[in-house]
């Protein structure tokens, strides 16, 4: 009798929690519908109608000889560069662009198999083309929803470069951190946002501007400053990643400073439509291909 009870009780707390659950969904997509009725950013402006593919580049975990994610990166159907479609890329159509843009990725991603691995999607979007944070996450989130994409498996990423309020883009990093997807930060050191952000704001991701890594080897200056910034990044708990790594030696270096994530073409090129086959160096020799 006791056992049935226990058991009784124990379905009754699931269903509970079912409930809680559904409720909590259904109030966030009514929250998010509801903001977006008032924002006229998400209604107003031309659409993007050059037609747009993804290339795919791997990002490593060089000490669980893992992937850790897969960044998409725009490039046109027939492989023309990001630079050709950015170039069309206007005040009037910059939020209809970002919208494709992460539709794309998540629809290509998953037809690639992404979301069947422990990988993540990286999507990179852009501070000023978001107006209100949950009223513009609407799209992403019914795209995920309707490939059964886990929104804890995507990383999105901003680009520091971009010139954009900060009270408008801490708002926007807490939002997507609250509805469970990843932060990053990009290019960081090479733009306006940097230190004094990471005061305000702690992402799970800072990737460290391919600047500071080329020819880190040869350049005892900038790894003296490497190592100060992936100190601070330790004691934030902030994971950091080095992107640009083209050579064995700077590979190396990064290896002995203990950096675990790394990207560039000397890891993996992007693929056009296709997820890359890493390649994976030895610390002692220069890996093949």
């Amino acid at each position: 009798m006791g056992f049935e009870a226990t058991s009784v009780r124990l379905e009754t707390t699931q269903a509970q929690v079912a409930r809680t659950s559904r409720r909590r969904r259904v109030d966030l997509q009514d929250r998010i519908m509801s903001k977006r009725a008032k924002c006229a950013g998400c209604q107003d402006g031309a659409g993007f109608q050059l037609p747009i593919s993804m290339t795919f580049q791997p990002i490593l975990n060089v000490k669980t000889n893992s992937v850790y994610a897969h960044e998409a990166l725009v490039r046109g159907v027939s492989g023309e560069s990001a630079g050709h479609i950015l170039s069309k890329v206007s005040d009037e159509n910059r939020y209809s662009f970002d919208q494709t843009c992460r539709v794309k990725a998540i629809e290509m991603a998953t037809e690639l198999g992404l979301a069947r691995s422990p990988a993540k999607l990286s999507i990179n979007f852009l501070p000023n083309a978001v107006y209100e944070p949950r009223a513009c996450i609407h799209k992403t989130l019914t795209t995920a929803e309707k490939y059964n994409f886990p929104l804890d498996q995507i990383l999105f990423e901003f680009t520091e470069s971009e010139q954009v309020d900060t009270v408008h883009l801490l708002k926007i990093l807490a939002s997507y951190r609250d509805m469970g997807f990843n932060t990053a930060i990009d290019d960081f050191g090479a733009g306006y946002a940097g230190l004094d952000l990471l005061t305000r704001f702690q992402p799970n991701l800072v990737k460290i501007d391919m600047g500071l890594i080329r020819d880190i080897d040869t350049h005892a200056i900038k790894r003296s400053i490497l190592k100060g910034i992936l100190h601070i990044l330790r004691d934030l708990d902030v994971a950091a990643l080095c992107e640009g790594v083209e050579t064995y030696g700077e590979f190396d270096v990064l290896h002995d400073l203990g950096v675990e994530l790394m990207q560039g073409y000397f890891l993996g090129r992007p693929s056009l439509a296709a997820l890359t086959r890493p390649v994976w160096p030895d610390t002692g020799h220069r890996a093949a291909g």
